[in-house]
């Protein structure tokens, strides 16, 4: 029977109650107020995916958020060790690259020897035992990596990222770090008497970086598979006398069956024996919890288990603290794991009109530890760092081919041919999908993207991309691009033709849900009916809104393939576009269409964001139809290219009244 039978785990709120002051009465784990003589309680606490955010802030949107922040994660620590009998901390990896903080640190002051990286100076003052590697620690480069490591007051190890062609024995392998460490830890036990315990810990990044940054790494380093580095190195830490071994798998949890060279297996490292615990992250999602893993044979999302063994995925950028709860047992001279618990604790809730409310408040050495390189990022944020040659705005976003969709769509395709380039799919045209998120509607008649001609800063990126979602590419054949954008085009009303001053947009229709995809011509004909409703679901067959769509100014051939960029969220089905979702995706990329757009605008120096005009609305002579957008637009109107635009008037809300001439 379970140490645990009957036991109401621990919430949030009664941890914080329980830790309200200095002079509170602690609430232990149960592992540590009932261990026995010969027992012991010891916690394990992740960080994950921290990208270089120690502050609680939104460099790009340049204001606070309340969601991240390893200062704000450090307070959750110093409560949560006050309830353990014995506690660790360790690193899953993906610390050095993510956010302005990076960028700046990176390209900007650089890192000299002896020099501390900034996010490396925060987990210094917070006592890691251990950290492995993730696949952002490589995209500055090996030698920028070894130095951010140099400063580093915790081990680093990694058992798969070789520095030459694999051996036949993984463990004749030439590794950049070492596999595992052992670390000895004194431990208290239930009669306060204190003995040695000997924790190993073994880390892994997904062989993927020698795709993802084969720049840096070609000709230089080599990763083994996950599942077959552990297999070699977990019976050597055991004879070499460990107790328990955790592994610090900077790989994600995917049920789809064991596969040479995997991702995301954290699933199946667990079944490898010997592995007591598994510490997961990269993809950015939480474990135990109740959706994101829903459906996995072999993880269960109740009790935090993946093959029946404790395991942990702790959120992103700080937001969770995972946590693995061991009550261990004295079996002679070593020690053996009797029961578990396992958790991702949050920095933050939403109450009950989804505002977000912060848990913690900042914790102050780690702030003042990294005060300095923080006001220098705020500095570079809020200078140019390229120019466009035109306005950015998002006014006729939803009637027009349009500038900060136009910049977005031409960023993801310079980065998923680059990234696509040597691989199975170098040869497939690319087609790009991307939407207006700042459009009005519910958001008010300010509610635009408008940033001038000239320089622009990075923090004008969040008006380009408000969402931190990552870049996918989904192969699809042509007959599918056309339902992708008849699926879009139910961001219109049905207009008659004839028709005078129709109500044009469905104000039920999100504005992120209206991909235009360039690399593509077409026109839309609103006289049809929406072929598909808010779902996806083929409700009018007959229907045909997307027509004269064109490929390489030819008919596209509905059997031709296609590699279309997009980002997470509608590459897995976010939308219920018809037939889009996982089982079509081909590339996951390491980082936010945010950041491919920084990066393409400092790749270009001078952007050209003007509309390309690859798409319009079929002509429907003596028709004309009515919307609104924001009153600044009236210095636009007249540069639209592809449809002609009049001035209608003021609407209601401060919003403006245009008319689209058909």
């Amino acid at each position: 029977m379970s140490f645990l039978a009957g036991f109401q785990p621990m919430t949030r709120r009664s941890l914080l109650g329980g830790i309200a002051a200095s002079s509170a009465l602690v609430m232990l784990h149960p592992f540590a107020a009932r261990a026995a003589a010969n027992q012991a309680h010891l916690r394990i606490m992740e960080t994950t995916d921290i990208h270089v955010h120690v502050f609680p802030y939104d460099y790009y949107a340049d204001k606070p958020n309340d969601t991240l922040g390893l200062a704000r994660t450090a307070s959750i620590i110093d409560a949560i060790r006050a309830e353990a009998g014995n506690s660790m901390l360790i690193d899953n990896g993906d610390f050095l690259q993510g956010n302005p903080m990076g960028d700046y640190i990176a390209y900007e002051r650089g890192m000299k020897d002896g020099d501390v990286h900034p996010v490396i100076k925060a987990m210094n003052v917070l006592g890691y035992d251990a950290g492995t590697l993730g696949n952002h620690e490589f995209n500055y480069g090996l030698d920028f990596m070894f130095k951010v490591l140099a400063g580093s007051g915790f081990p680093c190890v990694c058992a798969n990222l070789t520095k030459g062609q694999l051996a036949s024995d993984p463990k004749q392998d030439e590794l950049f770090l070492k596999p595992y460490v052992i670390v000895e830890k004194q431990i208290r036990d239930g009669s306060g008497a204190t003995s040695p315990v000997k924790v190993g810990f073994i880390g892994f990044v997904p062989p993927q970086i020698m795709v993802w940054d084969a720049k840096n790494l070609e000709g230089k380093a080599q990763t083994r598979d996950i599942v077959d580095a552990a297999k070699a190195w977990v019976p050597v830490m055991k004879e070499e006398g460990a107790d328990i071994v955790i592994a610090l798998s900077h790989s994600g949890i995917d049920g789809s069956g064991l596969s040479d060279r995997m991702e995301n297996a954290s699933l199946y490292l667990a079944g490898v024996d010997g592995i007591d615990a598994v510490f997961t992250g990269h993809q950015h999602l939480v474990f135990p919890g109740p959706k994101d893993f829903e459906g996995i044979t072999g993880a269960d999302i109740k009790k935090g288990t993946l093959m029946g063994k404790p395991a942990v995925m702790g959120g992103f950028w700080g937001s969770h603290m995972g946590l693995i709860d061991l009550l261990l047992e004295k079996d002679g001279k070593s020690w053996k794991i009797v029961d578990f618990t396992t958790e991702a604790r949050p920095i933050y809730h939403r109450d009950e009109n989804r505002k977000i409310v912060a848990d913690v408040k900042d914790k102050a050495e780690v702030t003042a530890a990294v005060k300095d390189e923080h006001e220098a990022t705020l500095a570079y944020v809020r200078r140019p760092v390229g120019k466009t040659s035109a306005p950015l705005y998002s006014y006729f976003a939803l009637v027009a081919d349009d500038p900060s969709v136009q910049i977005v769509s031409n960023a993801q395709t310079w980065y998923i041919k680059d990234m696509l380039k040597e691989g199975p799919y170098k040869d497939y045209p690319v087609l790009s999908a991307a939407a207006p998120f700042k459009a009005g509607g519910r958001g008010g008649a300010e509610y635009f993207t408008d940033v001038p001609a000239g320089d622009i800063a990075i923090k004008n990126v969040a008006d380009l991309y408000l969402y931190p979602n990552t870049v996918q590419a989904v192969l699809i054949t042509g007959e599918q691009v056309k339902n992708w954008l008849e699926m879009s085009a139910g961001m219109f009303n049905q207009v008659k033709a004839g028709a005078k001053d129709a109500a044009l947009l469905n104000s039920a229709f999100p504005s992120y849900n209206y991909d235009v995809i360039d690399g593509v011509t077409y026109q839309i004909d609103l006289s049809q009916p929406a072929r598909f409703d808010k779902d996806g679901k083929l409700i009018n067959p007959d229907a045909h809104r997307i027509v004269d769509l064109q490929f390489d100014g030819k008919p596209i051939d509905p059997a031709q393939k296609f590699v279309v960029a997009t980002n997470n969220y509608r590459a897995g089905g976010g939308g219920k576009f018809p037939e889009i979702a996982g089982d079509k995706v081909i590339f996951v990329a390491p980082d936010t269409n945010r950041d491919v757009v920084v990066r393409y605008i400092v790749e270009q120096g001078t952007i050209n964001p003007s509309a390309d005009a690859n798409w319009s609305f079929k002509p429907l002579p003596g028709t004309t139809a009515i919307f609104e957008t924001g009153p600044k637009a009236r210095q636009f109107a007249g540069e639209i290219k592809g449809a002609k635009i009049e001035d209608a008037g003021d609407g209601e809300n401060g919003f403006a009244k245009f008319r689209l001439v058909l």
